[in-house]
């Protein structure tokens, strides 16, 4: 199947040298079994070449490869798209709209509006997912620290509260991150019922707001301390590590509006480590899979 090929960067100049390559591989994904109309699943249809629509004979709906995806209604050309997701998917330290716009020689208004499009698609494509059986969760503060203020709980730094899960044998599976107003217990709440399958292990340092969590899941609390307890919430602690290593070395001076987008790219990315050669795929279907955004939804 096309989303388990691995695609090296030869393999891709190969596969996608025209827009015309770009457009047969959608259709082929979106329709693997040859077009179905998607107001009256009708397979009988009419190809519109100068719009690039294929209009239905039953109900004479009209629609595109793009339609309903990522790409809806874009005016840039599918093989900057493909360009762009093949190297988001290729770069583990994360890629900034002015190399994108370097690159693909685009204004930078425009890479930042494609890379934004691309880490929505990653953040819904994850939205479904839910941790299970062991998870670490804890907040962290990701932004720069005021001169002279507080640090930790108390800043003015941007709250996440971030979850592990871990296998048996206690190496991490998946992570959640998300952008929280407080670390109240009823945002804890919010977040376990929405991200964290019922019944399942939460541990988590002894902070009083996370005593919530108790009423719906076993709860594990522990104080933090490096040197009595040097193993707890070790992963947790690595992948935030990890995340503010990747935003902050790419990604200066990120406004906190924006953090969620860029902790959705690193937790799709590092969800699915094990299938680097087959990112771009995946990250491609993604794209097909999800509603588009626009630069005024983003910028308001």
């Amino acid at each position: 199947m096309a989303q388990q090929e691995t695609m090296t960067l030869k393999r891709f100049q190969e596969k996608f040298d025209t827009e015309q390559a770009c457009h047969d591989h959608l259709f082929q994904i979106r329709w693997p079994e040859g077009f179905c109309c998607p107001k009256c699943q009708s397979q009988s249809f009419y190809f519109l070449e100068t719009r690039k629509l294929y209009q239905c004979v039953a109900c004479k709906h009209q629609t595109s490869v793009t339609a309903g995806t990522i790409m809806h209604k874009t005016h840039t050309p599918l093989l900057t798209w493909f360009w762009t997701i093949f190297l988001v998917a290729h770069d583990k330290r994360g890629i900034s709209a002015t190399y994108i716009a370097r690159e693909l020689e685009l204004t930078y208004p425009t890479a930042w509006l494609l890379l934004q499009k691309v880490r929505k698609a990653m953040g819904d494509r994850d939205a479904n997912y839910r941790l299970a059986g062991l998870v670490e969760l804890d907040d962290a503060f990701f932004g720069a620290p005021t001169e002279g203020g507080k640090r930790g709980r108390g800043t003015e730094q941007t709250p996440v509260l971030v979850g592990v899960s871990l296998n048996k044998q206690g190496a991490p599976q998946y992570v959640k991150m998300q952008v929280i107003p407080d670390v109240k217990g009823k945002t804890l709440i919010d977040f376990a019922q929405r991200y964290i399958e019922p019944g399942a292990t939460i541990s988590s340092d002894a902070y009083h707001s996370y005593n919530a969590l108790a009423k719906e899941y076993n709860h594990q609390p522990l104080k933090f301390n490096v040197k009595e307890n040097p193993d707890h919430l070790k992963w947790l602690h690595t992948m935030i590590s990890n995340a503010k290593a990747f935003i902050g070395g790419t990604f200066h001076g990120l406004a906190p509006k924006h953090l969620q987008a860029y902790l959705n790219e690193f937790c799709f990315r590092t969800n699915r480590r094990q299938f680097e050669g087959q990112l771009f795929n995946r990250l491609l279907s993604a794209c097909i899979s999800t509603d588009t955004i626009t630069y005024q939804e983003l910028t308001i």
